[in-house]
């Protein structure tokens, strides 16, 4: 008997099947075939929802983005926390592990998905400018940041720390790391016109074990 499902939770089960495969087989190794026996539907079924594998891994990456902005969102719209602690709560967000998201990162780190890996540093630092911006205005207006351009600082700073301070694009020993990371906490306070010291809990996001 033919199981009819709404459209948004078939869409939703080829992309967990299709996660799941990239993860455990790779992208590369991959078929449309496997994903199609996995969710057990026809050609057809799949072609309706997507036009390509290469959809189905841009649909699961955009996926996990959300997970993070809407996060981001949610901490940026809560009236009750000023300013440092948004932002200390949204990076502590975003390095959350949700599901399969950092064997599936790993998996993005691989050569043959440096496109999508690439697709989904320019995603998250579009999607997260206008949300962390807003709340450097709200720094702004409570003191404690002091700088003419928030969204184009937000820009820098987010290409800055999503791609040099990538573990999986740079092998950086823990030594390097560190002193990048300080390096980046300098930069904060400097083109945020922040106060010294003010952004010490970044060390505990990329360098827990310095951090205690």
């Amino acid at each position: 008997m033919r199981i009819i499902k709404k459209p948004e939770e078939r869409r939703n089960e080829i992309l967990d099947a299709a996660e799941t495969l990239f993860i455990s087989k790779g992208y590369t190794q991959t078929t449309i075939i496997d994903i199609l026996q996995a969710v057990n539907i026809a050609k057809g079924t799949f072609y309706h929802y997507f036009q390509s594998k290469e959809e189905v891994m841009n649909a699961v990456v955009m996926r996990f983005i959300a997970v993070g902005v809407n996060a981001a969102k949610r901490i940026a719209e809560d009236d009750s926390l000023d300013a440092h602690t948004k932002i200390f709560n949204i990076i502590t967000a975003q390095g959350q592990d949700v599901g399969n998201k950092e064997q599936f990162i790993e998996e993005l780190h691989q050569v043959h998905n440096v496109e999508m890996h690439q697709k989904s540093l320019v995603e998250t630092i579009l999607q997260l400018s206008p949300i962390l911006t807003e709340v450097i205005e709200q720094g702004i207006r409570e003191g404690v940041f002091h700088t003419p351009a928030p969204r184009e600082v937000v820009e820098f700073l987010l290409v800055s720390s999503q791609f040099l301070l990538d573990q999986g694009i740079f092998q950086w020993t823990e030594e390097e790391l560190q002193r990048k990371v300080e390096a980046f906490m300098y930069i904060l306070e400097c083109t945020l016109g922040a106060e010294k010291g003010s952004f010490s809990y970044i060390i505990e996001r990329y360098c827990p074990n310095e951090s205690n």
